[in-house]
């Protein structure tokens, strides 16, 4: 049986998490809408779909949500997790922009161009610095008082 003890020291560990990754979500959108925002004035266009607050915002998020469940698989399984992410996380990061590469190249989204795939990739690269260390303060042990 578990002890209320436990389960408080579980769902606030939880609930820890959760608010560090709502911050960061927070903190990645509101990144992502200056990196739009100096796009469009760059000469991106303005109606460009991606570049669009409900695009980036729900991408982000997701992203964010991904990258948590990708970092705490990598820390439960790996042997040596932190030389494993010092690894996976540029190498992921660099992978990210393989969609963004083949946009520019194929055109398949209306009024891409490399003003707008250059905001998208540097998108990816705020949105991995807020999240990783995000993931590391999510994933310290939570202090607890002593009596």
């Amino acid at each position: 049986m578990v002890s209320t003890a436990t389960r408080t020291a579980t769902h606030s560990g939880v609930g820890r998490i959760t608010l560090i990754l709502i911050g960061a979500s927070i903190v990645a959108v509101a990144l992502n809408a200056l990196i739009a925002t100096a796009a469009t004035a760059s000469g991106a266009p303005a109606q460009y779909g991606p570049l669009l607050p409900p695009a980036y915002a729900s991408m982000t998020i997701v992203g964010v949500v991904i990258g948590w469940f990708g970092w705490r698989a990598v820390r439960a399984r790996a042997r040596n997790p932190r030389r494993t992410l010092a690894v996976l996380v540029p190498v992921v990061g660099v992978l990210s922009f393989v969609p963004d590469v083949v946009l520019l190249v194929t055109g398949f989204v209306p009024g891409t161009t490399g003003a707008a795939v250059l905001a998208l990739m540097t998108m990816h690269v705020a949105t991995i610095a807020v999240a990783v260390p995000s993931y590391v303060l999510a994933s310290r042990p939570q202090r607890t008082a002593t009596a």
